[in-house]
């Protein structure tokens, strides 16, 4: 049995204090959200309460995916860095960038390059190969059984949007990788910061190719999707050419409860092999109202066509 943990949209509190010249733009209205109305949801116990948790719930791997930051200042990726660290060795966390991870556009070095050791893929040789820039996804890593595919859908936009894009070049890439991984028996896990399924946020919110991506997974197939980005729980599927994959969304990962949204939660995928397909037990863990500790809020099973 394999263990998978899956948290998103962190965003890291202690925001760093901007430079006049850093507020320039786009990054004045996020800086304004955040001292307004962000940082009370997002900058206190339940992180590290979460954290905490997962510490002691015996997970082979994390998967974060996206929004660790807030306005893309350097400093902000040079902290996200030290926490990604904290949660656990480079082998044994992956990371995929979100909107927030690009509000707007930063060099790479000082950016998610910092973040090269959670994003780096199976190479030529036995070690791994990191990230070294957005042409680099998606990367592919094999764990046991399972082979997590980091997408990038994280691109500097303009002031009034957050939605990303997978690209042409990253599409082709990724139905090369789904059609031989799937020839290999691996179980493919796709990590993507956008939800890929239409309606499931505002449209300057949405995944703005949203439509190929569901292709390619019709075309080539995988075993789960999970995303982030809405704040939000959400189970849907997807067809692939053996039957469907299941589409998975969790709320913000520092999210004390507020009106709109839900409070924080994270997941633990324990995935076996089962009848010549695949068996996965859920299990949603959640922030308790004192906002000190995470316990159980449900359980479910899916079974997954081999």
């Amino acid at each position: 049995m394999f263990t998978l943990a899956h948290l998103s949209d962190p965003h890291l509190g202690s925001l760093p204090v901007p430079t006049p010249a850093q507020l320039l733009g786009k990054r004045v209205f996020g800086y304004m959200s955040w001292r307004l109305r962000r940082q009370a949801i997002h900058d206190g116990p339940v992180l590290p309460a979460l954290i905490e948790d997962l510490r002691n719930a015996g997970a082979n791997h994390v998967a974060v995916t996206g929004d660790i930051t807030n306005i893309s200042l350097p400093a902000e990726f040079e902290r996200a860095a030290a926490w990604l660290h904290d949660l656990g060795d480079p082998s044994a966390v992956t990371v995929v960038p979100g909107n927030h991870d690009a509000y707007v556009d930063v060099p790479w070095n000082l950016s998610l390059g910092r973040w090269a050791p959670f994003m780096s893929g199976d190479g030529d040789g036995a070690a791994e190969t990191p990230v070294s820039s957005p042409g680099d996804f998606p990367f592919v890593r094999r764990r046991g059984p399972v082979a997590l595919i980091g997408v990038s859908t994280a691109e500097p936009t303009s002031v009034v949007s957050a939605a990303g894009r997978v690209g042409p070049g990253q599409l082709a890439a990724l139905e090369r990788l789904l059609t031989e991984l799937g020839r290999q028996g691996a179980f493919r896990i796709v990590l993507i910061h956008h939800p890929p399924l239409p309606g499931r946020a505002p449209r300057r919110k949405q995944l703005a190719d949203g439509a190929a991506f569901r292709a390619v997974i019709g075309r080539a197939g995988a075993e789960l999707v999970l995303h982030g980005h809405t704040h939000r729980s959400g189970l849907a599927k997807l067809p692939t050419p053996r039957g469907h994959a299941p589409v998975i969304g969790v709320p913000s990962a520092s999210a004390r409860p507020h009106p709109g949204k839900m409070h924080a939660r994270y997941h633990l995928y324990r995935i076996e092999a089962a009848d010549g397909g695949w068996r996965v037990q859920v299990e949603v863990r959640g922030v308790e109202p004192t906002l000190d500790r995470f316990s159980t809020e449900a359980r479910f099973s899916l079974s997954i066509e081999g």
